[in-house]
């Protein structure tokens, strides 16, 4: 009598075929994470002062508002501050304005690779929600110690540094860890566009809402400011 066939099932290769469905299941898990993670919203800085939606660090509580967006490595922005910054200040401190402040990043290519414009953005997000009280301060000191356009920009040591001599101490490890880096780069695509051109630049300035040509800054801020 011929022996009985054996059971010819190839064990074997049904395990490898559940072992590739294993791994292509959680390769699409880990696609579907990660573009999660992309499109989330970054952690949003926690303090009386800032808007978590539009991202302004807001000074006074004046009825009229100025918003200016800003590059911490932009010459420009540099030269607005000391053109209008003290001035602005002051409305906000007399409370004859708001005064709207965004950091954003434009200018991470012009740092050589070390993203300045986003790492002292995150920093002045770090010292408002640590030290509301000294962010101005901070904000002045970054813009009395501007680096130039196409330098590698401060450290974080040294935004620490001015951090602390402001009186922010405790932003220290927000700064390392740049926090608020997915905030910043979510608040910089929100940045009002050249309505002709369509792009971003800095210094943007809006006020009540609208945003104005560069060449109607100093006419509008005489209006406002006298």
């Amino acid at each position: 009598m011929a022996a009985a066939k054996g059971n010819n099932t190839n064990w074997f290769a049904i395990w490898i075929s559940i072992a590739v469905v294993v791994v292509l299941v959680g390769l699409g898990g880990l696609v579907v994470f990660l573009n999660n993670m992309a499109t989330a919203p970054g952690a949003a800085p926690k303090s009386d002062i800032v808007n978590e939606e539009t991202g302004a660090i807001s000074f006074g509580t004046g009825e009229e508002e100025i918003d200016t967006y800003v590059d911490f490595m932009c010459p420009i922005c540099g030269d607005f501050e000391d053109a209008y910054g003290q001035q602005l200040q002051a409305a906000a401190k007399s409370d004859d304005i708001t005064l709207n402040i965004h950091p954003i990043s434009i200018l991470d290519r012009a740092s050589q690779s070390t993203e300045y414009s986003t790492r002292a953005a995150n920093a002045m997000y770090c010292v408002a929600s640590e030290a509301p009280e000294v962010t101005l301060d901070f904000f002045n000191l970054l813009f009395e110690n501007q680096p130039e356009e196409g330098s590698t920009g401060l450290t974080d040591d040294q935004l620490a540094a001015f951090a602390e001599q402001a009186g922010a101490g405790d932003a220290a490890d927000c700064i390392a860890d740049r926090t608020y880096d997915k905030f910043v780069a979510d608040r910089t695509a929100e940045t009002p566009p050249n309505p002709e051109t369509g792009q971003v630049g800095t210094p943007t300035v809006a006020i009540n809402g609208n945003r104005i040509d560069n060449s109607e800054i100093a006419a509008e801020f005489a209006k406002l400011l006298g």
